[in-house]
Formats: structure tokens, C-alpha cells, sequence
């Protein structure tokens, strides 16, 4: 009630609106996206079957691209192993290929040990030098009973649920390192093996307040010595300019100290930070909120594969959006 009775002397902070510049572009690249045309190039017919083994034990019929292709076409379209096998099977049919289909068990079982076929496959090269990289977590639900037994007859629950950790490129949007563990290891403890896998040089590091400390600061500057790392500081943050890697938490202190946080957001660019936000919010709108896999080692397999869809996808076109201008108030 008091806040409608002083509603009208509050500041109103208007919401901000954007206009997509490439509509016809865009709307182009979201109809390929839902296409079902299907090609195989002749490296990928010769590469289906598993290469020979050389030690000892049972012969593989299919190779990890053909696993890979099984799997991807079933998360493409929301399909379980058993549908993603007829759907496969159905799709060489009609092309006129005679090459054996994974069946279900077999995507299961191989799903464990799966790997991708080169490091950063998907990954489009790098234009203008260094990139800014943003790096937070989310959530994905997991198979298992509900949550809700536990709280109210007190019975051991099986639910429980995965932190995906994303690395995304702030300028294209695709998503450059990732990594998926379980709910109780720490965020900073996963920036080590992010940093690995991004062998661009890093302009900017941009992440919250969970990464805050100083061996994240030291992590980044060794895998780049040049990189500007904007981290928000704890309230309680205090200057240790004894520490030779804490030079740049220290001017975010002394900024935040003398002009505030909105100023010190506005001056670093952290801001920016929103665009993981994103890229989280469709991982979950495209791939899912959950994880269909029930054994952890398959679980990063589909969290692999459904960041290799989505860079996919967005390779396919990507909206350009710009701000719209507020409008002016009238002078009195």
C-alpha cells in the first residue's frame, strides 16, 4: 500500500528497448534451424565405421562420429535413443545409404566414452584479436525422485542436479569452453580447466562476485598477462597492495570506495556480463532444463553435444539488435 500511495513521486526507470537491424536474416537462420535436410559428406561415410582395433578385445562396429551424429540428430529434436535410431534409419533410407544404425543400447553404452573429435571444433577463428570472455554457471536437473519427499516425509531423495559451466565469447555469442560437474563444487574451482580450453588471447575476463578472489585474478593473468579481469569485489573487500596479482582488485576497491558500484559497472564495462545470462536462457529454451542421461559420464556427453548445437545454430545467423533511443520528455 505505501509503495501505489508514493508510486507517483518515485523515478520511474524506464525499460530499455532494442531493435533487431537483420530481421529477415534472422528470421531465414531460425526456419534452418527446424530443417531437416540432412547431408553426408564422403569423409564422414568412410570415418563410420570404428577404425581397426589393435589390441586385445571385441571389434566396435561404429566410430565416435557416428555415435556423435546419432546423438546430436535425437537432441536436435527432443527425441529419446530408442526415436533417434529411427529417425537416423529413416533419414539414410531415404538418401539411399546402406550404413548400419546405432542401435539404443549401443548409444548409451558408447555415450560413456565418448569424446569429440578435435578440441574446439565448432569454434569460428578469431577476427580481430583478443576476445572478451564472460564465465558463469547454471543449473540442469537431473533423473530421480522429487526433491519434495525428502522435505516432507523425510526419505532419502535421488533427485539431484549438475552445475554446467559456460565460457562464452561476448562478441559472437558462441559458447568457447564449458565444463559440467556436480552440484557442490565450486564455481572458481572450474576457471583453471575453462582457461584450458580457450587458446585465444584474452582482452577482457568478466564473471561475478563467486570467481572473487586472488587466485582467480592469478589464474587468468597466466593464461594471459595482458588481460583486464572486472570482478566485483565482497562489500567487506579491503586493499592488499603488498599482493603483486592483486593490482587490478585493488582499483576496483578504490573505484568502488569513491564512486560507488552503478559508476564503477558503467566505467569496466560489466555490463556486459548479461550476455552469459543469455546464453544460459537458451541452452535451457533450445536443449533443455534437464538431463535425460542417468550415469554422470554420460551426462558431460550430452551437455558436449548440446554446446556444440547451439554454436551450431548460432552459426547459422545471429540477430543484431541496437538500442532504441528513449523518448524525450516534454519541457515545460
Amino acid at each position: 500500500m505505501p509503495h501505489k500511495h508514493n508510486a507517483a513521486r518515485r523515478h520511474h526507470i524506464g525499460k530499455m528497448k532494442f531493435k533487431v537491424t537483420n530481421w529477415a536474416e534472422y528470421e531465414a537462420a531460425l526456419r534452418r534451424r527446424g530443417s531437416l535436410t540432412v547431408w553426408i559428406t564422403p569423409e564422414a561415410l568412410i570415418g563410420w565405421a570404428a577404425p581397426r582395433r589393435r589390441t586385445r578385445g571385441g571389434q566396435p562396429l561404429y566410430s565416435d562420429l557416428a555415435i556423435e551424429t546419432t546423438l546430436m540428430l535425437g537432441m536436435v529434436f527432443g527425441l529419446r535413443l530408442r526415436q533417434s535410431e529411427g529417425l537416423l534409419s529413416s533419414v539414410l533410407d531415404m538418401m539411399g545409404l546402406d550404413l548400419p544404425v546405432p542401435d539404443h543400447t549401443t548409444l548409451s553404452r558408447r555415450a560413456r566414452t565418448w569424446k569429440p573429435l578435435s578440441k574446439s571444433n565448432d569454434r569460428q577463428p578469431v577476427a580481430d584479436g583478443p576476445v572478451h570472455v564472460l564465465i558463469d554457471s547454471t543449473g540442469l536437473k537431473v533423473y530421480g525422485a522429487g526433491q519434495w519427499l525428502e522435505e516432507k516425509h523425510g526419505v532419502k531423495s535421488r533427485r539431484s542436479w549438475r552445475k554446467l559451466h559456460l565460457a562464452v565469447d561476448a562478441d559472437s555469442g558462441e559458447i568457447i569452453a564449458h565444463s559440467l560437474t556436480d552440484q557442490g563444487t565450486g564455481d572458481a574451482s572450474q576457471l583453471e580447466p575453462l582457461l584450458d580450453q580457450i587458446d585465444d588471447e584474452i582482452d577482457q575476463f568478466t564473471a561475478d562476485g563467486a570467481y572473487d578472489g586472488y587466485p582467480t585474478y592469478d589464474a587468468v593473468l597466466r593464461h594471459s598477462a595482458g588481460a583486464r579481469v572486472v570482478i566485483p569485489p565482497r562489500s567487506n573487500a579491503v586493499e592488499r597492495p603488498n599482493v603483486q596479482a592483486s593490482c587490478q582488485r585493488d582499483d576496483h576497491i578504490s573505484s568502488m570506495q569513491a564512486d560507488g558500484r552503478l559508476k564503477w559497472q558503467t566505467s569496466t564495462g560489466y555490463g556486459k556480463r548479461a550476455l552469459i545470462e543469455t546464453a544460459m536462457g537458451r541452452y535451457k529454451g533450445i536443449i533443455g532444463p534437464r538431463l535425460h542421461a542417468r550415469s554422470f559420464r554420460s551426462q558431460q556427453t550430452e551437455a558436449a553435444i548440446g554446446v556444440t548445437i547451439l554454436n551450431r545454430m548460432l552459426a547459422c545467423g545471429r540477430p543484431k539488435s541496437v538500442r532504441c533511443e528513449a523518448p524525450t520528455a516534454a519541457t515545460k
